[in-house]
């Protein structure tokens, strides 16, 4: 009987994607067709819980036929942004993109970075006090302790990572190990050995130009290549973001998003907050923020469902191309934001978690030395959190732990954990994109361009 129902949703997820194939046919903006998967995705969601139940075979057959489409999606994403960021990094050089200093641009792009995690952070300890958040007044269950286990063990494993350790980790030792992406920091590795690689490409330009202009034209035809696979890979994005979302849906704990819903409120509150503040900041620069949202919401709908900043760098650049940033500086800012000042994962997170631990280890968290101080470590923190699954967790470990906080008490969280991650996401992502918009304004590169779809049909 199983089966039957099994093959009953299949069909169901089949004729929904043949939908977004004859809207795309139709010519149906990119915006709305991501926008439509994320509402039908939520629906369809909940419709599979209420009727089969998330712990039913029914539903975790379902989410997995339905990841094929969803999990190879985040893959094909992941696949394409390294070479992304490397080949739009060296063709800035190489096409002469960047008119300011390669030095201030990083800057720029990383003060605003670590300046607007500082802010969230007060924007994060805000939240906790006013919700009144007390770990230890949450119960601990089996799945709890065992969190907690996990949490002792990583701590173990970065205990002795100081912040100069962290700032040496960046620099790309074996860059084709990092291509791999196999360390929290390759992507930040990848764009300093891109960086060298452009500034070797103007030195030899000046001594020997006819060795670089053929290494130009080369660049040219593999960029062309790289832009071409993204383009192929946006084009799925309706599809990936139905998946991704009817899946999380269906296989959410209702009973423990109740149980800890006031700290689920809590997290929302503060991340709509920061999310206003990157408005504010972004109409300093003289850009519209409805426009800002409007450009914005595919790639924000994506992070938001799919929960991998690294996944979302190719449409964050395309994003920021669409709001007037150059495409070497929205490089740069793509990722550089996705290892330093997330604002949700690195910045929110961890000082809620310090201000919600603080009682259960006899502090005051109304304490205004205690506030700063959980400020401080939170921005000075905020390098070299990953941008993939268990960022938030990383940036958690070392902030609780610099605080002389136990850690263990974060594992009460973990049944939320996918529901308050997607907001993280989402946000980091945005904040990522204010820094190329804010850094693009200083060195008087915005421009305004005319409003188009992302993804040519």
């Amino acid at each position: 009987m199983d089966t039957a129902f099994l093959i009953i949703n299949l069909i169901v997820a089949a004729f929904v994607i043949f939908i977004f194939v004859w809207l795309t046919k139709r010519h149906v903006s990119f915006s709305k067709r991501v926008l439509l998967a994320l509402g039908i995705g939520i629906v369809a969601g909940f419709v599979l819980q209420f009727i089969y139940g998330a712990a039913s075979d029914v539903t975790k057959q379902t989410t997995e036929w339905l990841g094929i489409i969803g999990g190879g999606y985040i893959k094909l994403l992941q696949m394409i942004a390294i070479p992304l960021i490397f080949i739009s990094i060296v063709t800035a050089f190489t096409r002469l993109q960047l008119k300011t200093n390669i030095a201030k641009v990083g800057i720029w792009i990383i003060g605003t970075l670590v300046v607007t995690a500082a802010i969230a952070a007060f924007v994060g300890i805000g939240a906790a006090l006013l919700f009144h958040l007390d770990a230890s007044n949450i119960s601990q269950g089996a799945t709890e302790a065992a969190r907690a286990t996990e949490l002792q063990d990583k701590f173990a494993g970065i205990s002795d990572l100081s912040f100069p350790q962290k700032i040496v980790e960046l620099l790309p030792a074996n860059p084709f190990l990092d291509f791999t992406g196999a360390r929290a920091t390759s992507t930040v590795a990848i764009v300093i050995f891109a960086a060298f690689i452009g500034a070797a490409f103007l030195g030899v330009q000046r001594k020997q130009p006819k060795e670089a202009a053929i290494f130009a034209k080369g660049v040219d035809a593999i960029y062309a290549i790289v832009l071409r696979i993204v383009k192929l890979i946006l084009r799925l994005t309706p599809y990936g973001v139905f998946a991704i979302m009817t899946s999380t849906v269906a296989l959410s704990d209702t009973s423990a998003i109740l149980k800890l819903g006031n700290f689920v409120l809590a997290s929302y509150a503060a991340l709509i907050a920061m999310f206003i503040i990157h408005l504010v900041i972004v109409a300093f620069t003289g850009t519209s923020p409805m426009t800002y949202i409007r450009k914005s919401m595919p790639v924000l709908t994506l992070a938001f469902t799919s929960r991998t900043s690294a996944g979302a760098i190719p449409l964050n650049i395309e994003t920021q191309k669409k709001l007037g940033v150059p495409e070497g500086i929205a490089n740069f800012a793509a990722s550089f934001g996705l290892s330093i000042g997330q604002n949700g994962c690195a910045g929110i997170y961890p000082a809620m978690l310090a201000i919600m631990i603080a009682p259960a280890a006899g502090i005051d968290p109304f304490s205004i030395n205690f506030i700063l101080t959980v400020v401080l470590v939170v921005a000075i923190s905020s390098f070299g959190v990953a941008g993939v699954g268990g960022g938030a967790t990383f940036a958690a470990i070392i902030v609780l732990s610099t605080l002389n906080l136990p850690i263990g008490l974060a594992g009460v969280l973990i049944s939320i954990e996918p529901l308050i991650d997607m907001g993280r996401t989402a946000l980091n992502v945005s904040d990522s994109m204010v820094a190329g918009i804010v850094t693009s304004k200083a060195t008087g590169e915005l421009k305004q361009e005319d409003d188009q779809t992302l993804v040519e049909a």
